[in-house]
This record gives C-alpha cells, sequence and structure tokens, in this order.
C-alpha cells in the first residue's frame, strides 16, 4: 500500500517571487550605495580618476607595441621575470609601488609641461614615462599577478581596472581607435626606413 505525498505547503504571498525582469541594476547599485555610502564613494572616486589614465594608455599602447614584444622576448627580461615571480608577494608590491609611484608622477609633469607651454620637452618626457612604464612596471606586474591576487584588496584593484578598461574601450569603441593608430605607426615605420635607406 502506496503512501500518499504530503500536500503542499501553502506559500505565503508576502514571499512570493515578483512576477517579470529582475531588478534593473541601478537599483543593485543604489542598495549597495545605502549599505555602504563611504566605501561605494570611494570606489566610485577611484573609478573616475583612473578612467582618464586608462584611456591615455589605451591610446598610447599600440606605438609602444612592437619594442615592447621585442624587450620581453630578451633573455634578460625572461630571468628578470623568473627573480620577481619567486619572491613573496609583499616583495611584489614593495617592487611594483616604487617605480610606480616615481613613474606615474612624470606623467602628470609632462601634461603639465605640454599645458604650461613646453610642448616639445613634456611630448618627450610623456612617452620617456610610458615607455619606462610599459617596460619596468608591466614586466613586474604580469610576472607578479598571480601573487598579487591573493591579496584581496589588491584583487579589487585589479579586477576593477580591468572591468573599468573593458568598459572604456567599449564606450569610446577605443578598438577602432587603437587600429587606425597601429596603421598609422606601420606606416610611419616604413616611411622613416624609407628615408634611411
Amino acid at each position: 500500500m502506496e503512501i500518499p505525498a504530503p500536500p503542499p505547503a501553502p506559500v505565503d504571498a508576502s514571499i512570493e517571487a515578483p512576477i517579470g525582469p529582475h531588478p534593473r541594476p541601478r537599483t543593485a547599485r543604489r542598495a549597495r550605495f545605502r549599505e555602504r555610502p563611504v566605501r561605494w564613494t570611494l570606489g566610485f572616486l577611484f573609478r573616475l580618476l583612473c578612467a582618464p589614465l586608462i584611456l591615455l594608455d589605451e591610446l598610447v599602447r599600440p606605438l609602444y607595441r612592437p619594442l615592447i614584444a621585442r624587450l620581453a622576448a630578451l633573455k634578460i627580461m625572461h630571468a628578470f621575470e623568473r627573480w620577481i615571480a619567486a619572491r613573496s608577494v609583499w616583495t611584489i608590491l614593495v617592487l611594483l609601488a616604487v617605480p610606480y609611484a616615481t613613474i606615474e608622477p612624470l606623467k602628470f609633469v609632462a601634461l603639465l609641461w605640454i599645458a604650461g607651454g613646453w610642448p616639445k620637452a613634456g611630448t618627450a618626457l610623456f612617452l620617456i614615462a610610458y615607455l619606462l612604464s610599459f617596460v619596468i612596471i608591466e614586466r613586474i606586474y604580469s610576472a607578479g599577478r598571480a601573487k598579487l591576487m591573493t591579496l584581496p584588496w589588491m584583487a579589487w584593484v585589479i579586477l576593477t581596472l580591468a572591468t573599468l578598461r573593458d568598459r572604456v574601450v567599449a564606450a569610446l569603441r577605443l578598438d577602432r581607435l587603437k587600429a587606425s593608430l597601429r596603421r598609422a605607426a606601420r606606416d610611419l615605420r616604413r616611411r622613416l626606413a624609407l628615408l634611411f635607406r
């Protein structure tokens, strides 16, 4: 003889799932703001300050890409990256912070020089600062990224910057602009090669 299954429990209408679309992302953002307004505001300011730097970085990167690829292929760079990867997370953080704290302000100084009426010196400083940034900071970061991600706050910074970069690139359609800059750089290199033959 089979035992009948118990009848389903009555559903309380107050806890029933809402019918219709899921809550909008804005509603979720407002809820996060209400829960932690200081943390939300600091995160917003961090994104706001980083967006122009990411934009500049994405625009200048195609000009340096061939040089960076050649430098990254050098045996000394591979040895340097292996050495960094073998360090502790805090050592990697210091190795990353020291050049970052010295090179990044040079970019702002270069922009001030350009705005102050010294365009040649400002442009030269800007290009040198970016080159040093790409060569030194990116090598340290790429070698130590896995260990840096073990620090929760550093993982938040890395993931936030990656998300922000993707949003800036998508919103401003920078992929098209970067492709045209790459073509212009190739043409410029070709013309210079023909000039110096």
